[in-house]
């Protein structure tokens, strides 16, 4: 007579349950028009793992929503509860896009139904039929286009560059972002070396395991952020603000470089992380809490770098439900506000010294129109043009400016879309 089998712990059969189960929080929460950031709720009770996968769960439905709709409809004689949708687009995704085994994904997602009460329970029939025919697909699923941005960004965007760029910002948005991080002048980080200088890691990973990490020799950001601190060209000992600091990737560089920095923003919360992030790199800078606006220095700074306010339009491939819960309705005030911040930081600027404004948007508004308007509005400003290791000359506007998109690095996995521009303020005159 054999052993008997070996009992599974109740803590361990739930796990991918629980992670999905939070994934469905996320999406629920979606449709209250919270951001997967503004729920650290849904997901506060599950293990570290789980925290992770149901994340990873939320963000590839979110990239492939519109995808796996697609495919249900023709399998649906009428809409389900939206909770249901939900599961059933999280089974369509697992089947589909991440390679789930059928038998495990359909059952369950039927499971995840029957736990929602009488009417989960009566949907669960329903569920297993549909996706026992969704698994079928792959070969369809792999022919059908990515996600589309909603008109109101993607009108701009074809209406600036064409509609060939938009479908391969499309098509970027779907492949998701890579892992980069920035390293002190001295250090390397994991990865591969990108021409720009950062670093970059290709797949999933445990962030606080990788090499480097204790030691604070580098921190997470995206090679297109990284530009606008090098851009500054921060010098050691310079008097420099960060205005609009927070979490502080920006500030970790120029502090990095030796300059004296001061980082201003509005939120305290986001600065929190900043400081855990200067701690834990072994690296100083001043903090304060104020609005920008408001806040002046004891000091007139030799450069400030302005990461403004934005629609965050750039950061999609990282950020899929952002689409789902904005509109246009606050880019005019948006941009009202970023011009506001570029005359207050060429106002506390030393004469003579340099601006970087910058923000993480894909629109002219916010960006190439910013440049032209600050230009109008304070004549004697220069230009600083963004000559930078690893920068294509395309990527340089007429005005000066640096305009990066997702499409571009196609064969390194992309970069968040940024638009960058420094400016130099006039000596003070004699």
């Amino acid at each position: 007579m054999g052993k008997p089998a070996a009992r599974r712990s109740p803590g361990n059969a739930a796990r991918p349950d629980a992670a999905r189960k939070g994934a469905l929080r996320l999406l629920n929460g979606l449709r209250e028009g919270l951001s997967l950031a503004d729920q650290p709720g849904a997901l506060a009770n599950l293990a570290p793992a789980d925290r992770a996968r149901a994340q990873r769960l939320a963000l590839t439905v979110l990239r492939n929503i519109d995808r796996a709709d697609t495919l249900l409809v023709e399998h649906l004689s009428k809409k389900p509860r939206p909770e249901v949708l939900d599961v059933l687009r999280l089974g369509t995704v697992e089947l589909l896009e991440m390679g789930e085994a059928p038998h495990g994904a359909v059952n369950a997602a039927v499971g995840l139904v029957q736990s929602m009460g009488p009417k989960g329970r009566a949907a669960s029939g329903m569920v297993n039929a549909v996706l026992r025919k969704i698994a079928d697909q792959r070969d369809i699923w792999q022919t059908l286009p990515p996600e589309e941005m909603p008109d109101w960004l993607r009108d701009p965007i074809a209406a600036a560059w064409g509609e060939d760029t938009v479908l391969a910002i499309e098509a970027a948005h779907q492949a998701g972002a890579p892992v980069d991080f920035s390293a002190k002048p001295d250090r390397t980080a994991p990865g591969e070396a990108l021409p720009t200088g950062s670093y970059r890691l290709d797949g999933q990973a445990q962030i606080s395991a990788l090499p480097g990490y204790a030691e604070g020799d580098w921190w997470v950001q995206d090679a297109a952020a990284a530009m606008a601190a090098r851009l500054l060209d921060p010098r050691p000992g310079e008097v420099i603000v960060d205005l609009c600091a927070a979490p502080g990737g920006k500030t970790l560089q120029l502090a990095a470089a030796g300059a004296k920095v001061t980082a201003v923003d509005i939120s305290g919360p986001r600065l929190g992380r900043l400081r855990e992030n200067l701690a834990r790199c072994g690296l100083s800078a001043e903090v304060i809490e104020a609005d920008a606006l408001a806040w002046t220095p004891a000091e007139a700074p030799h450069a400030v770098l302005l990461d403004a306010p934005c629609s965050a339009t750039g950061t999609i491939r990282r950020h899929p439900d952002l689409p789902l819960i904005r509109d246009d309705s606050g880019i005019e005030g948006l941009a009202a506000l970023q011009a506001a911040l570029i005359d207050r930081a060429l106002e506390i600027l030393k004469p003579g010294g340099r601006l970087v404004f910058a923000t993480c948007s894909l629109l002219q508004a916010e960006g190439e129109d910013q440049l032209a308007a600050a230009l109008q509005r304070h004549p004697g400003l220069t230009v600083i043009r963004p000559d930078l290791p690893g920068i294509q000359p395309d990527w340089i506007t007429d005005r000066g400016g640096l305009r990066l998109r997702p499409d571009y690095w196609p064969d390194k996995g992309g970069m968040d879309g940024f638009f960058i521009a420094g400016l130099q303020k006039p000596e003070a005159a004699r």
